[in-house]
């Protein structure tokens, strides 16, 4: 009973209690992870945003399946601590949310579609750039739904776009910037999009419901890494592969010359390895996890390091496997980006470390040269910093791509006007 008072106490206190001055200038970012609930509270200053409440809180084994939510009830508890620490920790509370989605059937793809022009000496303007991205956009949720109906033996999902951001754009074969006012034949689109499936994403508006929280934006994860190492450079160059390896899932998203590709996932991830171990070693969950932890901080007794490693060494090489089969599909690139970036508490694991920096897993991958491996820190974060001195390592980086994902959609709305460059109104047009 006490139980119960303390979450109404909570939920009310979330909704109507001590708010900072200028509230719209807050921002929660909730990252429910198979193992973890991750919550940071951000507030934006001119220079992007100061994390100023954290929170964290462990999911039990029912209540996430393959990086979806799988027991309502027991994730909004559980977010609801979370929540809680964030708030006592920023002396404020907040109902802007931002949440992250993941699990294997949330698809980001980038789609490029060919626009024949039918009177090529006139100049370009928005509208005809808005009618482009509207067909882009159709085109690739076409392929989102045909690809799940694929994988789930014909059964037709019902899908909706998370997020989209533009990639590339040129006419008649020159690259442009913005292609506003040019003439030419023919306009060439890459957009990047993210879809999943309803039924997911009903799953966490009800959770942000439950929570008393105002959803602004519903994030792909790999997306949402990807805009936490990106920044809001409009020159920004920067290639690379990301990797977010979960509890359930691993989610990856490849940026070239500062755009995204595309992001992937599949359903391996922390809990997998932890999973080996209980089956081999004949042991419970808890105890299996504490052994795999306690593999990578050096408190396994060393006669029993070969036998962990033998079992888990079966799980790593079929993660490993999916690596392989999720980067080769980036067929539109030619070669891959060298730089490898993780993030994650799947990722914690030395021995999955080991594997990408010292074998030959690359040798089939459109690679120029050996990849170089390395954990996001959130010092890599663009423009964040932690006032709270607790986001220290690179399992929160999720969680600070989701905050930067709520701060462009503040900004988004905040923009009224339409003076500004043609990104901003690239991103007017594309916000979901």
């Amino acid at each position: 009973m006490l139980h119960k008072i303390k979450k109404i106490k909570d939920s009310v206190t979330r909704k109507s209690g001590k708010q900072s001055e200028d509230d719209d200038q807050l921002i929660v970012a909730l990252d429910i992870g198979t193992e973890f609930v991750k919550v940071l509270i951000g507030r934006v200053t001119d220079i992007g945003l100061e994390i100023i409440g954290v929170g964290r809180a462990h999911q039990e084994l029912t209540d996430m399946q393959a990086g979806a939510i799988a027991d309502i009830a027991s994730v909004v508890s559980n977010c609801d601590e979370a929540l809680t620490q964030a708030e006592e920790q920023a002396g404020v509370s907040t109902n802007t949310a931002v949440i992250g989605i993941a699990g294997e059937l949330v698809k980001g793809l980038t789609t490029t579609v060919r626009v024949k022009r039918k009177n090529p000496e006139r100049e370009l303007d928005m509208k005809e750039v808005e009618r482009i991205i509207a067909v882009v956009q159709d085109r690739a949720q076409q392929r989102a739904k045909q690809q799940l109906a694929w994988e789930l033996g014909g059964k037709d999902v019902e899908i909706r776009l998370v997020n989209s951001a533009l990639v590339h754009i040129e006419i008649d074969g020159y690259p442009v910037t913005s292609p506003v006012g040019f003439k030419g034949k023919e306009v060439v689109v890459q957009l990047y999009t993210a879809f999943a499936p309803m039924i997911h994403i009903g799953a966490l508006e009800r959770t942000a419901k439950e929570l008393n929280l105002d959803l602004v934006a519903v994030a792909a994860e790999p997306f949402a890494v990807s805009r936490a190492v990106i920044g809001d450079d409009p020159n920004a160059s920067m290639s690379a592969i990301l990797m977010d390896v979960g509890g359930g899932t691993t989610d990856i998203a490849v940026i070239n010359d500062g755009g995204v590709q595309g992001t992937k996932m599949f359903g391996i991830g922390g809990r997998a390895y932890t999973r080996s171990l209980e089956r081999d070693l004949g042991i419970s969950f808890v105890q299996a996890e504490e052994i795999k932890l306690g593999l990578s901080s050096h408190k396994v007794p060393t006669s029993k390091v070969p036998i962990v490693e033998q079992s888990l060494r079966k799980t790593l090489d079929v993660w490993t496997s999916g690596v392989e089969l999720a980067l080769a599909e980036f067929t539109a690139l030619d070669h891959l980006p060298r730089r490898i970036y993780l993030c994650g508490g799947g990722s914690s694991l030395d021995m999955l470390m080991r594997q990408l920096e010292s074998s030959d897993w690359y040798t089939d991958l459109p690679f120029t040269r050996k990849p170089v491996v390395q954990h996001i820190k959130p010092g890599n974060v663009v423009g964040m910093k932690d006032t709270t001195n607790t986001v220290t390592d690179h399992t929160f980086i999720t969680a600070m791509g989701l905050l930067r994902v709520g701060l462009d959609t503040l900004q988004q709305e905040t923009t009224q006007s339409m003076n500004g460059s043609f990104r901003q109104k690239i991103d007017k047009i594309l916000k979901v």
